[in-house]
């Protein structure tokens, strides 16, 4: 019985190629899943045999590291080159975005509340 190694759910695609690859590099045997329909279940990446598990999670463990060191330097470039966007440029580009989800928030807050202040009343 095949054991999971990897949940698809919010994996980009370059990751779960890399894993694949990864796997197929080490020779352990694995297979997919597609993600469901009514998106209750994304897939994943299961390991065929409960031997090969502990290796290839060290695998994925290291695989892991590597990656979030390169992926923290890339956005730290970005960052000092300019290139990544910070909520100020958002805000910037998208004020009545904003303004609307605050005013949508405030009402809400507002709903909520109103039964309490009219106890007082």
């Amino acid at each position: 019985m095949g054991r999971l190694l990897l949940n698809l759910r919010h994996v980009p695609e370059d990751e779960a190629d890399d894993v694949r690859a990864m796997l197929e590099e080490a020779d352990i045997e694995y297979y997919e899943t597609p993600p469901n329909r009514w998106g209750i279940t994304m897939g994943g990446i299961w390991v065929r045999s409960a031997d090969d598990l502990p290796r290839a999670k060290a695998l994925m463990a290291d695989y892991q590291m590597e990656r979030r060191a390169r992926v923290l330097a890339d956005r730290e470039a970005r960052r000092q080159s300019g290139e990544l966007e910070t909520f100020w440029d958002s805000l910037r580009k998208k004020p009545v975005l904003y303004l609307g989800a605050l005013a949508t928030v405030v009402f809400i807050v507002y709903l909520m509340l109103y039964p309490f202040m009219q106890l007082g009343a």
